[in-house]
């Protein structure tokens, strides 16, 4: 089965190993993007959200782990494969002191690199076998049900798409507009201010009755985060 909506980005200044690394995660079902040096990435990290990132070091003009250690000093938390010919244990200590995530040596398997991909979605909570997990929640995205500490949370179909979307979307705000066009879409003719504020109070009661667990955080004056 393909995995849904996971965009990768690699940096890979050799285009024929970008290309079958390419190649072998859109193979498996994986959306990628391509950048042949860090030129324009963060730019692109700025308007997307990418679920992970796979980097060479030996990049023109910026090193890899330099890069990435940059990302994490300006708040990027997103996952990181080195993919990389510097194998002295030296350079593996660093890269991961950097900032990274997992660290595969050239010349690689590709099978090998798919799995590592894999399991690091998975320790990222971005993807849990067929469902989605942040923190203590569990989104079968088949069935929209939703599991909360082994319990069944009965949702509705305008609560479930309001919490998939903060889940695909962790740790960033997501103002009223943005939250309108995905939850809401077309049916967004009588939406108002207080709609936003209605389903997410509704939202919160079901998943977290007891008030506990502050899953969002309102951000004055734009929207709102998943904490």
């Amino acid at each position: 089965m393909k995995t849904k909506a996971i965009e990768i980005v690699i940096i890979e200044d050799e285009e024929d190993i970008l290309e079958l690394v390419e190649y072998h995660l859109q193979k498996v079902g994986y959306e990628t993007i391509g950048f042949l040096s860090t030129k324009g990435v963060e730019q692109f990290l700025e308007e997307e959200n990418p679920s992970l990132m796979i980097i060479d070091r030996n990049l023109p003009s910026y090193e890899g782990s330099e890069f990435v250690f940059n990302l994490r000093k300006n708040g990027y938390n997103i996952p990181v494969i080195f993919l990389t010919a510097k194998d002295r244990d030296e350079d593996i200590e660093e890269g991961f002191i950097r900032g990274g995530d997992d660290y595969i040596t050239k010349p690689f398997k590709p099978r090998e690199l798919v799995l590592r991909v894999k399991a690091l979605l998975r320790r990222s909570g971005l993807i849990f076998n067929e469902k989605i997990k942040y923190r203590d929640i569990v989104l079968n995205i088949s069935n929209h049900k939703v599991i909360i500490e082994d319990r069944d949370i009965e949702l509705t179909n305008l609560e479930f798409k309001l919490l998939y979307t903060f889940i695909k979307n962790p740790n960033i705000i997501l103002d009223r507009d943005f939250l309108r066009d995905e939850v809401w879409g077309e049916d967004s003719i009588n939406f108002n201010d207080k709609t936003i504020n209605v389903t997410l109070n509704r939202l919160r009661k079901k998943i977290d009755p007891m008030g506990e667990k502050e899953y969002f955080i309102p951000v004055w004056g734009v929207g709102y985060k998943l904490a």
